[in-house]
């Protein structure tokens, strides 16, 4: 049996050990929480300081940066990007390819289409097609 860590030095040189997640194989690094229920698949990163809630899919070749907060039922498709100390809330739907700012949040139920855009701070809520709602 191989075994069940992966180190990976980052741009200052510094050593992180990453765990694969028992549902998918994604690389989990150490001081983040990711629910037994969730799905990480091969390929995807999740940063220190992450909370990943129950019954959450993360596609593969997606990274969730450092201090991020994604809600129950929350489904990342591959190769997204979550900045930094951004919020994703429960049910939200995020699309291949896109990126999500440092800081921003993401309502629960919204619908994130694929290779969209939200910006560093930015507060987005849509509907279940997609339509952003009024702030």
């Amino acid at each position: 049996m191989g075994k069940n860590y992966v180190d990976i030095e980052n741009d200052r040189g510094e050593t992180l050990r990453y765990r694969k997640h028992v549902n998918g194989r994604g690389l989990i690094a150490n001081g983040a929480k990711v629910h037994p229920s969730a799905i990480v698949e091969a390929g995807a990163y999740v940063e220190p300081g992450v909370q990943i809630a129950a019954d959450a899919y993360v596609g593969s070749g997606a990274w969730i940066e450092s201090d991020v907060v994604i809600g129950p039922k929350v489904r990342i498709a591959p190769h997204a990007h979550i900045g930094p100390k951004a919020q994703v809330g429960a049910g939200a739907t995020i699309g291949v390819r896109t990126q999500i700012g440092m800081g921003a949040s993401v309502a629960g139920g919204s619908l994130i289409g694929d290779d969209q855009t939200i910006r560093d701070g930015e507060r987005v809520a849509t509907d279940q097609r997609g339509f952003r709602l009024a702030a």
